[in-house]
């Protein structure tokens, strides 16, 4: 998976899902590059194809060219307005200074960040190559020696060389998992960095990440989707307690919200509760059942085994309608539901509905049609890529299809 930087990789118009799309055309809107930089850094086919995702996806009016007018001309300071401007600015370092200089002794002394000592010789080689400063009256004000300087600057200079190869390879695993975390990350590329010689630990990565501004932030929100009281048969909670040894033992459902220009959507999703496998899923405009029956439909057609099988959910209303618990009856699916309006009862089917709105849709679509694309795209690198802690960094279609393996073989033994 090693790429070399200095060969780029073209890539077919089959390399561009919706979700590379949406998010080049978040950081061009953003301002974080030109359309042309972006073309350039990912290697995108075609003088105007980023434009066009621009146009078509975009939240901006790019239909225009950007006007751009030069600013007046500034009047000539006299003498002595110079020399006041001057005086008040000494002033006004000189406080700055002050404020700074306690700042870093109380960050060293309380949370033993030592500023100095990490940075230092790193800020004078920076003014000095701007020629703001000279090295000599840098060492000489601050007591340390011009080799150490020198020798420090070597030791990063090897660094960066190192970290130059590894940008690429997290650009390009980024691409498709834009918010998958540090732990995750390192796990997946570990290989890479050993095949390149890179002598790099999970807490440089994170440190590397962090100096990057690339760290991965925590997301909170919630709003309510689940209508449970209602005057329908509700069912007792039968997974409380229990763990499931394999996969296909136990299906978990939920119904989240995601917004898109056009309006609020809602994703119903079926997740088996061994191997965290997405085993069906629907976006619809709302919280219809038909819906949701449609998630089930799928991951009953996904299903490999006709083990005994228990369905968990919320009280919500979708849930205990009739033809929703016919379904679960025509497939012989046990039916069982959290208890009173306990939310931790069905915490892995949200936490599933949590990665794949902090994880993958995290660009806002125009339309229904932009997300159930995304959506799809997601769901298969979620299921097929995407390692999890709690399978010992496995993917869930690893996972799910070993367990569901070697239940078959017990079970045929058992014949």
């Amino acid at each position: 998976m090693g790429t070399s930087t200095k060969s780029k990789k073209r890539r077919s118009q089959r390399d561009y899902n919706m979700g590379f799309k949406l998010a080049v055309v978040s950081q061009v809107e953003k301002g974080e590059m030109t359309y042309k930089q972006a073309q350039r850094l990912y290697g995108i086919q075609g003088r105007s194809t980023v434009l066009v995702w621009l146009r078509k996806h975009g939240n901006l009016d790019w239909s225009k060219p950007q006007i751009h007018f030069m600013p007046s001309p500034k009047r000539k300071e006299t003498p002595a307005q110079k020399i006041k401007r001057l005086e008040k600015e000494l002033a006004d370092e000189r406080i700055r200074n002050k404020i700074l200089n306690t700042m870093i002794d109380i960050s060293d002394q309380q949370y033993g960040t030592a500023i100095r000592k990490k940075y230092l010789n790193q800020t004078i080689r920076k003014l000095q190559e701007k020629g703001q400063v000279s090295l000599a009256c840098s060492c000489r004000l601050f007591g340390i020696s011009r080799q150490a300087v020198y020798q420090l600057e070597q030791r990063r200079r090897q660094r960066e060389k190192e970290f130059s190869q590894i940008k690429p390879l997290l650009r390009e695993m980024r691409m498709k998992m834009p918010r998958l975390g540090t732990r995750k990350l390192y796990y997946l590329l570990k290989n890479d960095f050993d095949s390149l010689h890179i002598k790099i630990g999970r807490d440089a990565l994170f440190d590397y990440l962090r100096a990057e501004n690339l760290l991965i932030r925590p997301k909170k929100n919630y709003t309510k989707t689940t209508q449970s009281k209602h005057w329908l048969h509700k069912h007792p909670n039968l997974v409380q307690g229990l763990v499931p040894q394999r996969a296909e033992q136990v299906f978990v459902s939920d119904i989240t919200y995601i917004k898109s220009r056009e309006r609020t959507h809602y994703l119903s999703s079926v997740t088996d509760a061994f191997s965290r496998k997405i085993m069906g899923y629907q976006v619809s405009n709302n919280l219809s059942t038909e819906h949701m029956l449609s998630a089930l439909k799928m991951a009953i057609g996904n299903r490999n085994t006709k083990l005994p099988l228990i369905h968990h959910s919320d009280r919500g209303l979708q849930y205990c309608a009739a033809i929703y618990q016919d379904q679960l009856r025509k497939h012989s699916i046990t039916p069982s539901m959290t208890d009173g309006y306990d939310c931790y009862q069905n915490a892995l089917a949200e936490r599933i509905n949590g990665i794949l709105k902090q994880e993958f849709l995290i660009t806002t679509c125009n339309n229904r049609k932009e997300l159930e694309l995304l959506v799809k795209e997601s769901v298969e690198t979620y299921n097929g890529e995407r390692p999890h802690l709690s399978l010992k960094m496995k993917t869930p279609n690893l996972v799910h299809e070993k367990t569901v393996e070697a239940s078959f073989n017990g079970f045929m033994k058992y014949l």
